[in-house]
């Protein structure tokens, strides 16, 4: 990578940083991340996010216009194409020219018909539900050298970063959401059993073992016997 592109990188880079240690959400982060794929990568006219739940579900993100959103609709309806490609699998997938690219023929028919002749696509993080990728795409076909699938890449691990960052935030906030439902659920056991807090915890538990239900819904379930009378 040259010196003036080094420059460039670390620059956006650290305003990157700054922006996922601030109090921007995950999507203002990977908002900047798609922004900075078309600033500082030639040949990349837009770029967006795509997460594929285990269920199939596709949730479209970040997009530097609607050509993203549209191309990530497209590999839904036609189950291929680069973007799911790297989401759940592929590292990095890297297509030069979708007119001579064999790997996806429906796909790459779509992509052409919308003006797309090349991109690239990288895996954000794989998890029990949910698999990511950040696509970049070009209007004109072109042979990717090393120092843009570089950019690429680093630009790719700050979203998976902040991705994971976000998740993670969500699962703390469930937990303290459960601890504090089942805390409640106790509560309820006690005044209405009569019993203290350690024989209405072994209850819920034993009431989930039985019923192989997670703590957390039977504290809910419990819960909602107050409301109901």
């Amino acid at each position: 990578m040259s010196p003036s592109a080094n420059r460039d990188l670390a620059g956006r880079m650290a305003e990157l940083a700054r922006a996922a240690a601030g109090p921007k959400s995950v999507q203002d982060v990977l908002s900047e991340v798609t922004s900075a794929a078309v600033e500082l990568i030639p040949g990349i006219d837009t770029a967006g996010i795509l997460l594929v739940s285990r269920g199939g579900r596709f949730e479209s993100l970040a997009g530097t216009s609607e050509l993203p959103h549209d191309l990530d609709e497209l590999q839904r309806i036609l189950d291929e194409g680069p973007c799911l490609a790297a989401a759940t699998g592929e590292l990095i997938v890297q297509v030069d020219d979708f007119r001579t690219d064999a790997r996806w023929p429906a796909y790459a028919a779509g992509a052409m018909k919308i003006g797309v002749l090349s991109g690239l696509s990288y895996r954000l993080y794989t998890s029990d539900q949910t698999a990511g990728a950040l696509n970049l795409f070009g209007f004109e076909p072109r042979a990717w050298d090393e120092e843009s699938v570089m950019t690429g890449s680093v630009l790719a691990a700050h979203a998976a970063a902040a991705l994971l960052a976000s998740r993670h935030a969500e699962q703390m906030h469930s937990a303290v959401v459960s601890r504090d439902r089942i805390g409640q659920a106790k509560g309820i056991i006690m005044e209405r059993f009569k019993v203290d807090e350690t024989a209405a915890f072994e209850l819920m538990r034993r009431l989930s073992q039985e019923r192989n239900t997670k703590l957390a819904d039977i504290a809910d379930r419990i819960i909602d016997t107050r409301s109901d009378g």
